[in-house]
């Protein structure tokens, strides 16, 4: 689905190329690891934003990264404090109305 700005989450606003959005406390443990994915399809702050909220809903993601490359591929960081399971993360993704690239899996 796109519109004339351009946007393919139907929100209405312009891309917003080379976006970063990071949703981390400030206070992250020592103990914190992280996981790359790579992210097809957003392409605005509100895919980003998307993507994050399903992330940060998982029990012990403590933080997400995401730098946007509208239409493409992005790279999402998710930090953990606790194990997380990779179909886990693939579900939040999938939950938000993006899929992860195939690189990714």
């Amino acid at each position: 689905m796109s519109n004339e700005s351009g946007c393919n989450c139907g929100c209405g606003t312009a891309s917003n190329e080379g976006l970063t959005i990071t949703a981390r406390p400030t206070d992250a443990p020592a103990t914190a690891s992280s996981v790359t994915l790579q992210v097809d399809g957003m392409t605005c702050g509100h895919c980003v934003s998307s993507v994050t909220e399903e992330l940060t809903e998982i029990p012990g993601v403590s933080g997400v990264e995401v730098s946007l490359v509208a239409g493409g591929t992005s790279t999402v960081t998710v930090t953990t404090t606790a194990p997380v399971e990779s179909s886990d993360l693939e579900a939040a993704v999938a939950e938000a109305g993006y899929e992860l690239s195939p690189a990714s899996a």
